[in-house]
């Protein structure tokens, strides 16, 4: 039993044995004042009405809500109410659990008996359909062999996983193992040429046969790259390839993944650098290396972090998976033949529209420093025009906001409209920064048209164009470029993110955003199989300025009056989760979050603490670079989130753990810093929950552990024992798996990460194989594609992350940005609650007992069985469940048949329908018979 958690059901059955040899009534040993026949008396699709017994001088009662109950799970205070019923308004795809605490002249009494609803509303969340995805590699104790188990397959749940389909293990035709409690063996026997398959096998009958798959000989397996050519910027400078970030869908429906990878050239940039930068280019790979076709982004889309977010997803159901991401004219798709010759180049096709205002495929709106200084002399010749001059909001006059004397007239002429131009680079600008040097401005796009465009997975080609919402409206002046004492031009104007959510439930919708410094935007969209549809649209509006050239953007409230207060909460990333439960994703965008309906379910403040910039005021939680939405502490409910913020002395937290559903912080500290890096992680199998870290090491409920603290690169769920483990190594280093206790465990020779200092892999994921993570690295020469797999046995048994929609969606949208790692809707961790890992509703097994409860309060709602004889039958419910629970079988029986004894005795005829005793019977000799096997 793990060190975290004792069983409930343990200490339960504990009980139910000491109360059984001293002949002492479960209602006498846990005292009459817990026992309050708290009953659920209803459950719609929205809720969950419970009723109670009237407590003597109770003058309130106090309703307790979790979504789980663990043996130290903290309730949720629902209300204080007056009256013995109360309905929970929350979607009832999951259970519910509840207690009720009567109040006796203003003090809490003890708690009632914990009831669970059943599940009324359905879900059918649209997941891929995979193949058994077996993988071997060669180890020196032999061949380990791991496989895939599906969300369908699992029905139920043990000690040490999930229960369902169990596996027979094939080695050269022949039948090696039947496993049972896991997805992985390792075959002591195995040579590099033996060949293996797996079969699932229900009830003694094997279901199928996966394809034949030979071990990786060397501990890994290099998928084949075909890097594209070097080249030279318009400046003359030389720039090489190298893999970056990568996803994975099944683009063709055979059950396997395809490889997509993005190759960014060495002179990339962020959005506050300049210069030149080479084209961007998005690949397809099959796992042998086949490269299906390359989009060419174009001229027009420069390269970077912050440039390009591409989702890969199946988004029409189709089996197939599309592409989209921002492109622009320019725009290409190539596909190759056989000896790697271009076989075809299509460009994408560009708006009627803009075809007839004379945009083409050859433009190229990259500013060289001269188009730059003619770019300025434009905006400053309409200065007069301007909407904010117009209104009042900004100076009159250019002069008024670089600090001058009136010296012109309005509207300008091209020769004082280049003088004030001369003054703002050579004088204005360098007087704010010593870094503003726009003389040498280039590589920037910052007019031109720009498009999200969707691709066919398969074969690349194009599926829709449409222009992307919203456009940049200038080159970043609204946008607060200009204001700040560094002047950056295109900067928060091109700050992107993109994500894939199920907003219903059911379908993947995607998510594109720009902005989170300043004026912040997301648009959701379905795509049919023919168009996309937008479903909502969420602007903060413009931050207003006194004077764009000097003022201080980040912070202020945005015009829209719902989401004005979103600016500046959004991170460097995004994270998709159900933090509300009701069944359907939200858009975690850093200190703020979108309900799945496009509207604000929050935006956090709280107060800036003493040593701070302003003690005492409310401030935004504000921006930061690392996000992370998981279960962190599985007795709590709902999911929490952990990011960390760079706002310094103006932000209230250096880092906090906060109510996802709420955003309310449940602990964090103040740093006066930009603090840039933090994690999450099951890194202390000793201590209950996931571990934090920013400054320090922090328990899943606040307590530190120590200053010490493992990295924060990346993390991977890699171990046997649900552990997490990271993943360390940045620039020229090599990449390695670090176990923090034990050390490390994976040396990825010959390979690097990504993204700089942020030391990133390409991917990390779970694609085959068992539940546990890949991982993929490029190799240092950018030939291949390194996949390493972990090849440590593990007893537990779990379907694949990716069925997991939370998880799933984390994988999609982990290349953008600053990439962070994903987590499943669940608690994953060395102490796995595995009675509250979600299955497939449909296999899920049915537990007789809670059917005979729910379908005895159908009767009684309807009439059909009225008291005294429905609260009798409804306490042996109760003394049967403590008794199941406890794993007393024959309690749990007998306690059936005095339950059946009631229901057909004479005395009680006039209390039950014919019907309802027929029904009833048939539930109760169920609960017999399994307790019996």
């Amino acid at each position: 039993m793990s060190k975290k958690r004792r069983s409930k059901k343990v200490l339960v059955g504990l009980m139910v044995g000491v109360l059984a040899c001293g002949n002492i009534s479960v209602q006498e040993a846990l005292g009459e004042e817990e026992m309050h026949d708290l009953s659920v008396t209803e459950v719609t699709d929205n809720g969950v009405t419970l009723s109670w017994e009237k407590e003597e001088g109770a003058e309130s009662y106090n309703v307790y809500w979790a979504d789980k109950d663990t043996e130290n799970m903290e309730y949720r205070l629902l209300d204080n109410v007056t009256d013995t019923t109360y309905t929970y308004e929350r979607s009832t795809h999951i259970p519910h659990y509840f207690k009720i605490a009567p109040v006796i002249d203003g003090t809490e009494q003890e708690t009632s008996n914990t009831v669970r609803s059943s599940i009324k509303k359905e879900f059918n969340p649209q997941l891929e359909e995979l193949d058994r995805g077996v993988v071997a590699v060669a180890t020196s104790q032999g061949v380990f062999v791991s496989w895939r188990l599906l969300k369908e397959e699992a029905t139920g749940y043990s000690d040490t996983g999930l229960t369902g389909v169990n596996f027979h293990v094939y080695r050269d035709g022949s039948k090696i193992a039947e496993v049972t409690d896991s997805t992985n063996y390792l075959d002591a026997k195995g040579t590099e040429g033996s060949e293996y398959t797996v079969r699932a096998v229900k009830d003694g009958i094997e279901l199928d046969e996966s394809d034949p798959v030979n071990p990786w000989a060397d501990g890994y397996y290099d998928l084949p790259l075909q890097k594209p050519e070097d080249g030279v910027t318009p400046a003359g400078e030389q720039y090489t390839y190298h893999a970056n970030d990568m996803s994975v869908g099944d683009v063709d429906g055979d059950g396997q993944y395809e490889f997509i990878v993005k190759w960014d050239p060495s002179n990339s940039k962020d959005v506050s650098q300049k210069g030149y930068t080479g084209n961007t280019y998005i690949d397809t790979y099959t796992f042998r290396g086949e490269l299906l076709y390359r989009i060419d982004l174009g001229v027009n889309v420069r390269s970077g972090a912050h440039y390009t977010q591409f989702l890969v997803y199946d988004f029409d159901g189709d089996g197939k998976a599309e592409m989209m991401f921002k492109t622009a004219p320019g725009t290409k798709i190539i596909t190759y033949a056989d000896d790697g010759a271009v076989e075809s180049e299509e460009f994408i096709t560009m708006p009627e529209e803009d075809l007839t205002k004379g945009y083409s495929h050859e433009d190229d709106y990259r500013m060289n420093s001269d188009d730059y200084y003619e770019h300025l002399v434009e905006m400053f010749m309409g200065w007069h025009e301007h909407e904010e001059v117009v209104g009042g909001n900004w100076p009159e006059t250019l002069e008024e906001s670089f600090g001058l004397d009136p010296q012109y007239e309005y509207p300008l002429s091209k020769e004082d409209a280049e003088a004030l131009v001369d003054h703002f680079i050579d004088d204005y600008a360098p007087s704010r920064s010593e870094r503003n040097d726009l003389r040498d401005f280039e590589g920037f796009i910052v007019e031109g048209p720009e498009y999200l465009t969707v691709f066919e997975g398969e074969s690349g080609k194009e599926l829709e164009t449409i222009h992307y919402k919203p456009g940049r409206s200038d080159d970043g002046l609204m946008w607060g470029d200009y204001a700040m004492n560094r002047i950056e031009p295109g900067n928060r104007v091109d700050r992107f993110l993109a994500g894939v959510a199920y907003l219903d439930g059911e379908r993947p919708s995607a998510v594109f955003a720009r902005g989170y410094y300043t004026r912040t935007t997301l648009v959701s969209y379905d795509w049919n199989g023919e168009n996309l549809e937008e479903k909502w649209y969420v602007d903060s509006g413009w931050t207003p300025m006194s004077n764009p050239f000097n003022d201080g953007p980040h912070g202020t409230d945005g015009t829209d009056e719902e989401f004005g207060t979103i600016t500046t909460q959004g991170a460097h990333s995004l994270s998709v989760a159900d933090v509300d439960g009701d069944g359907k994703h939200e858009i975690i965008y850093g200190g703020a979050t979108i309900d799945h309906d496009g509207s604000l379910l929050y935006s956090s403040f709280d107060t800036l603490p003493p040593g701070s910039a302003d003690p005492g005021s409310e401030a935004r939680l504000g921006h930061g670079d690392a996000l992370h939405v998981a279960d962190v502490n599985p007795d709590r409910p709902g999911l929490e989130s952990f990011m960390v913020f760079e706002g310094g002395p103006w932000a209230p937290y250096g880092y906090a753990l906060r109510d996802a559903e709420s955003g309310d912080v449940i602990y964090g500290g103040y740093t006066g810093r930009d603090t840039g890096r933090g994690m999450v992680g099951d890194v202390n199998p000793d201590k209950r929950g996931l571990e934090t870290w920013a400054v320090g090491l922090w328990t899943a409920d606040g307590e530190k552990l120590s200053d010490r603290m493992p990295g924060t690169n990346f993390n991977i769920k890699w171990s046997g024992d649900l552990t997490t483990q990271i993943v360390n190594g940045s620039i020229d280093q090599t990449p390695t798996i670090d176990n923090w206790q034990k050390g490390r465990l994976l040396t990825a020779e010959g390979t690097r990460t990504n993204n700089y200092t942020k030391g990133t892999p390409s991917l990390v994921a779970d694609i085959f194989g068992d539940f546990r993570e890949e991982l993929l690295v490029r190799k240092t020469d950018s030939s291949a594609i390194r996949i390493y797999t972990s090849t440590e046995v593990t007893e537990h048994k779990l379907y694949t992350l990716m069925h997991d929609t939370q998880y799933r969606t984390g994988i999609a949208w982990q290349n953008v940005t600053y990439n962070q790692p994903s987590y499943p809707s669940f608690y994953y961790a060395s102490d796995m609650d595995w009675e509250y890992v979600p299955v497939s509703e449909a296999e899920q097994q049915v537990d007789p007992l809670l059917e005979l409860e729910s379908t005895l309060t159908a009767f009684v709602d309807a009439g059909e069985v009225t008291a005294p004889l429905s609260k009798t039958l409804f306490k042996e419910i109760d003394r049967a469940k403590i008794h199941a629970e406890g794993g007393s079988k024959k309690q749990t029986i007998k306690g059936m048949e005095v339950f059946k004894a009631e229901l057909h005795d004479d005395k009680n005829k006039a209390y039950a329908t014919d019907e309802a005793r027929t029904v009833l019977t048939e539930w109760v000799e169920q609960v017999i018979e399994d307790s019996s096997n």
